[in-house]
């Protein structure tokens, strides 16, 4: 393992010293070769912005939905984040509108106090696990109360939801693979359960109420819902994790974010060290892309990371500039399988980022951040923080 990801370019992401930083090695890839095929994978490789927004936005010739190319698709996988058009619109728009009706500004009214909370009772610590302790206890705070249930319990869940995304790194490591579809339906059954007793507010209801009108498959919304679930944690702890990793290991950044746009300051957060690292599709009619011919059935996979840091998109690339505008990253995809809650992910990251910068100015690493062993989504293990001010003569 080691020796072949000394000479494997994609293996050699894993090794933790680029964990901690990928975009150097990304950098040499967009440079040497931009489009390439990796064996292990099996699949074409993509590192510019200009590639991967054309693949992202073709639904016609690169498919989510690998049945369209013969693959046989286990039925837990198959979602709103899986299908394609047509049978992705129902989906799709039974969602949206069910995201539509929700009051998104009384969610984030209680998500304020959850902060608030939450950081006064951080507060009073020497040092506490930014990861386990805030971002993933809110981040599921958050999601499940949009959807209208009561947050299951994390011992369980974190678990779960760890199966699932090691899974998306299948390609590389096989055996990951089996406890993640098992893992899928696990959670799929539990999302069952809102269906079969749906709360009186939130997502759930709406859905609940209007899928029958929509004609969406009892399983697609089942295994939908457990994806909203699962991605809207995912998403946004480890956008959190990754964003105060930025803030917290870099001298003024902090205070750099509390002056500016919080929207803005946090599409480049996501920019710059996005949760989303990579995203795949199929061929489904052969293109040809950068030169390249890219036949039917052939996989892709998007290295968005990479396109982020590309410097024929974005001026300065490696720089972390909080006011950067217009930021057409791709951290939260394109097209029709653009993530459903990006907004909300957007502003939950600026109401807890803001408040930190405003109560807690001197919030800063006690140590090194730890990542996990994910290609996929990119997220940290553990970061350890304290919240108050440094003591004179001491070093932490």
């Amino acid at each position: 393992m080691d020796q072949a990801a000394a000479i494997d370019p994609i293996l050699d992401l894993a090794r933790p010293s680029v964990l901690r930083n990928p975009y150097p090695a990304y950098a040499e890839l967009r440079a040497s070769t931009p489009v390439f095929w990796h064996e292990l994978l099996g699949s074409w490789v993509l590192t510019r912005h200009a590639d991967c927004l054309a693949v992202l936005t073709d639904s016609a010739r690169f498919a989510s939905d690998w049945r369209r190319t013969g693959e046989d698709i286990p039925s837990p996988l198959l979602s709103v984040q899986t299908l394609d058009p047509p049978e992705h619109t129902a989906i799709r728009h039974l969602l949206l509108d069910g995201f539509r009706a929700q009051d998104r500004q009384a969610l984030h009214d209680w998500m304020e106090g959850q902060v608030q909370g939450l950081l006064a009772e951080l507060a009073g610590r020497p040092s506490f696990d930014f990861v386990g302790e805030l971002a993933e206890p809110l981040a599921l705070r958050f999601i499940t109360a949009f959807l209208g249930v009561p947050a299951p319990d994390q011992a369980w869940f974190a678990p779960m939801s760890r199966t699932v995304v090691d899974g998306m790194d299948a390609g590389l490591w096989p055996e990951k693979h089996e406890p993640a579809v098992a893992a899928r339906a696990e959670l799929a059954e539990y999302a069952g359960g809102w269906l079969a007793d749906p709360p009186e507010e939130g997502l759930i209801a709406y859905v609940a109420r209007n899928s029958d009108a929509a004609g969406v498959d009892r399983t697609v919304l089942r295994n939908s819902l457990r994806a909203v679930l699962h991605a809207g944690y995912e998403s946004a702890s480890r956008l959190l994790g990754n964003a105060a990793s930025a803030l917290l290991t870099s001298p003024g950044a902090l205070a750099a974010f509390r002056a500016a746009p919080p929207a803005t300051a946090v599409d480049e957060l996501i920019r710059y060290d996005a949760p989303v690292q990579a995203d795949a599709r199929v061929c489904v009619t052969e293109t040809e892309l950068a030169g390249v011919v890219i036949r039917a059935g052939d996989p892709v996979t998007l290295l968005l990371g990479a396109a982020n840091h590309d410097p024929l998109r974005f001026p300065h690339p490696t720089e972390l500039r909080l006011d950067r505008a217009p930021n057409p990253h791709l951290g939260f995809g394109r097209g029709a399988h653009a993530c459903l809650g990006a907004s909300m992910a957007i502003r939950l990251t600026g109401s807890l980022l803001g408040t930190l910068a405003r109560a807690c100015p001197d919030a800063r690493a006690v140590a090194e951040p730890e990542y996990r062993r994910n290609l996929t989504l990119r997220g940290l293990d553990r970061f350890e923080v304290t919240l108050r001010p440094r003591q004179p003569g001491r070093g932490n």
